[in-house]
């Protein structure tokens, strides 16, 4: 890690972290920190009338980015958009159900694989990208931008089952039965994945954030397989194209064990910790390595009150000193209320 003095001043101080430095203030933003709880949000949406318009109208994807900084004063605004808008630019049909999340045509088996499209497809991810270059030119200075996109072993999971499900049990029995298909089908979003994440850099992205939201049903082996090479070939593609480019990797559920491998191997600038992590165990293991980003319970945050305090407090007193970049463990829920929010944020910057 280094040393405070050498901390790179000038530069947005979550930028700071990800380059190794410790900023003179933990820098805050949230997963999800554009959504439902805010009511300007929620005006944009029903004006959208469906998801995917306020995705690809990049108007609407920008005015909702901003939406939160100007509302609370993140030190990072993240891209408003969806994990699933690569398999639905590679053909995949693609729909949202209320209450019910998305819906995917499912790609079960290799010849469903071979049916879609050899290429994204640019008209939608030059939406996002326009949105890209419009969230950059109305941040402040000092505000980073992150881009996203879907971890491989995430993206697989909807796209073998055609939405959501419990323990996906459906992409970890594709992977045994038919390993030749989810290779192919893997390797297919490693391509899609780095040049989505190449063109976000490109627009204007400061760095980019990596979600394997559904890592923590792996096996350790399957783990290595399928989360952390997908991410490594991944940090590799991106980095040929963008040297310098600043990569976060969040692996919901993953182990200390499997945290630390997948640093050392994927060389990222910093890792994702959700709430279930050992933070002391992840600052002694990967606190000179990379910097730390987490991991408040969403939970917490909705409670409020003594709850919140001794949560942040705890938290904030874990990782002092280090490249810490305060988070959630994972999106906030909608019913959260906004005073929360606001609290929280006192609580980190007091």
């Amino acid at each position: 890690m280094k040393a405070p003095a050498d901390r790179g001043d000038g530069q947005p101080i979550l930028l700071q972290a990800l380059d190794g430095h410790v900023p003179d203030r933990t820098p805050i933003w949230m997963m999800r920190q554009a959504g439902r709880y805010l009511p300007e949000y929620r005006e944009l949406r029903a004006r959208a009338g469906d998801f995917l318009t306020l995705c690809y109208t990049p108007d609407f994807a920008v005015e909702v980015t901003l939406q939160p900084i100007r509302r609370f004063g993140f030190d990072a605004a993240i891209l408003f958009s969806d994990i699933l808008v690569v398999p639905h630019a590679l053909g995949c049909d693609l729909t949202f159900e209320a209450g019910e999340g998305p819906r995917l045509s499912p790609v079960p088996d290799l010849a469903a694989l071979k049916a879609l499209r050899g290429d994204l497809d640019a008209d939608k991810v030059d939406r996002v990208l326009e949105a890209v270059s419009g969230i950059r030119a109305k941040l402040p200075r000092e505000t980073a931008l992150l881009g996203f996109c879907g971890a491989p072993w995430t993206v697989a999971t909807y796209m073998v089952a055609g939405r959501g499900t419990p323990d996906q049990a459906p992409a970890r029995l594709a992977s045994l039965t038919d390993p030749a298909f989810f290779e192919a089908l893997i390797d297919r979003l490693v391509e899609a994945s780095a040049r989505y994440l190449v063109g976000q850099l490109r627009a204007g992205a400061d760095a980019v954030q990596i979600f394997d939201s559904w890592a923590g049903v792996l096996d350790p082996e399957a783990f290595r397989r399928w989360s952390i090479e997908p991410i490594r070939q991944i940090v590799a593609l991106v980095r040929a194209e963008v040297p310098d480019a600043r990569i976060i990797a969040f692996p919901k559920g993953a182990t200390l064990a499997g945290l630390t491998e997948l640093v050392a191997r994927t060389g990222v600038n910093g890792v994702g910790l959700d709430w279930t992590a050992d933070r002391r165990g992840v600052r002694y293991a990967l606190g000179a390595k990379c910097a730390l980003q987490g991991n408040l319970d969403p939970l917490a945050l909705i409670a409020g009150g003594t709850a919140l305090e001794e949560a942040v407090g705890a938290l904030m007193q874990d990782f002092r000193g280090a490249a810490h970049i305060f988070n959630l463990g994972h999106g906030i829920r909608p019913e959260t209320p906004i005073a929360h929010v606001e609290k929280m944020i006192a609580l980190v910057r007091g």
